[in-house]
């Protein structure tokens, strides 16, 4: 994305402003924009007030903005013959360029990131980890080899319409399969397919027999995903500032080595190893040190600073310890779900030949118990994966939100009387959705000096 300053001679400044609305390509800064005339239509009056906010110098006018890189040659030749100028600008200290992401038809992981707010500029996008964290979480909790193949089967439905009131959430398909066969992988390791029913044989472990065991993988999950959003969040921190911001911040080298601690400890004090259990106290406290300095110097100095430094510091810990255990919550609801279809095969079991009706009871048990639990469950697996995705791994990716790129595209009243001498993509050929071939490098936001290079958008 580069900062892009336009130029044209005034007496073409109405055809200038019709190409770069047809184009739909720039980010026009248009603060302090003068009112349009009321009896005007929409597309006029945007004319008008992008007019009014030029820039003018003797026979020449101008507007600054921001623009993918990629467009920025074909925009400069449609201007050319107007005797027009696109002139790359060096980025002001402090300014975030716009966020340009691509969004697929059929890009669900990228809908899990946007719900949570723009990623900056300089960020890595984690929008694929993002979706596989999701739907490995999600399959823990709802472990089921048939429940699963029922989501599989919703999400093929989805894929090939085959209900028309659900053809809105149509490109979610790949999504929800994922998730159904996550589900049925688990399933298999609990030995549950619609329940305890015996139709497949425990890989793994039985969630209502070993509890604790399927409690202790939950949590060495949950400390590999944090581990992934402090590795993130490190890199993020570095492109944002530099190494000096990363190194005292909580979610970045100074947070990652009090995780690494925190883990050397626990393995110390689990195998008995002193040097361990050294080795983690000495990076805690060097974390703790540099993460009060960080909150020290941001904090502006002064005994209120002070002991808002202390008082952070101790919370970090805290906080890890408690977002740790949170992943607990993937064992609670992955035995909740399979305490419920417990029931129902008892239920269902005891109803079986105890009677002539207690064959269509059984079935009925069975039947519309499985629909309740699934659509329970379902609800609950998803929300609380959400949550932990949300809570306790993006907090550490991101410290802000970036501002989504809002090209300058009115619509145009009929125009085809101004022949314009450059043929112009049209705004489907070079609609903001598709995402620049390079876009500005990081490095150049904290360097005045330093001129745009090109780095493409980086998703890990």
């Amino acid at each position: 994305m580069d900062r892009v300053g336009i130029v044209v001679h005034t007496q073409d400044r109405d055809r200038a402003l019709r190409i770069l609305a047809r184009a739909g390509v720039v980010e026009l800064e248009l603060k302090g924009a003068g009112a349009a005339e009321d009896d005007a239509l929409p597309g006029d009056q945007e004319l008008q007030r992008a007019a009014a906010a030029g820039v003018v110098h003797e026979r020449l006018t101008g507007w600054v903005g921001w623009m993918p890189r990629r467009e920025r040659s074909g925009l400069a030749a449609a201007l050319a013959a107007l005797g027009g100028a696109v002139v790359p600008l060096r980025v002001p200290p402090g300014a975030q360029p716009p966020t340009l992401m691509a969004r697929g038809t059929g890009d669900t992981s990228r809908t899990l990131v946007d719900t949570y707010g723009v990623v900056p500029y300089a960020d890595l996008d984690p929008a694929r980890l993002a979706a596989a964290a999701y739907i490995l979480m999600f399959g823990m909790m709802f472990g089921d080899v048939g429940h699963g193949a029922i989501l599989v089967l919703v999400g093929l439905a989805l894929r090939g319409r085959w209900i028309a009131r659900f053809r809105g959430i149509q490109r979610t398909w790949l999504f929800v399969t994922l998730a159904g066969l996550t589900a049925m992988v688990f399933g298999a390791l609990y030995g549950a397919a619609f329940g305890p029913t015996g139709l497949v044989p425990v890989l793994w472990l039985d969630p209502m027999e070993e509890p604790v065991p399927l409690l202790l993988a939950a949590v060495a999950l949950g400390a590999v995903l944090l581990a992934g959003s402090y590795a993130t969040g490190t890199v993020n921190r570095v492109r944002e500032g530099g190494w000096a911001y990363a190194l005292y911040s909580r979610s970045g080298i100074a947070g990652s080595g009090l995780f690494v601690a925190l883990g050397l400890l626990a393995w110390g004090l689990a195998a008995h190893v002193t040097p361990l259990i050294a080795a983690g106290l000495v990076l805690a406290l060097t974390a703790l040190v540099l993460i009060f300095i960080g909150v020290l110097s941001e904090a502006g100095g002064g005994a209120t600073a002070i002991l808002q430094a202390g008082i952070e510091s101790v919370d970090s810990i805290s906080r890890l310890g408690s977002n740790i255990v949170s992943f607990a919550r993937l064992a609670a609801f992955g035995l909740t779900h399979a305490a419920l279809l417990s029931v129902i095969w008892s239920g269902t079991t005891s109803l079986w030949g105890s009677s002539a009706w207690g064959y269509p009871a059984a079935v009925l048990v069975f039947v519309v118990g499985n629909i309740i639990t699934f659509g329970l469950e379902a609800l609950i697996a998803g929300i609380q994966a959400l949550r932990l995705e949300y809570y306790e791994l993006f907090s550490r990716v991101f410290v802000g939100e970036g501002r989504a790129f809002d090209p300058w595209h009115p619509a145009l009243p009929d125009d085809a009387a101004v022949a314009s001498p450059v043929a112009v993509a049209s705004p489907a050929s070079s609609a903001p959705s598709s995402t620049p071939a390079s876009l500005h490098s990081p490095a150049s936001l904290h360097s005045p000096a330093s001129s745009p290079t090109s780095t493409e958008r980086t998703e890990p």
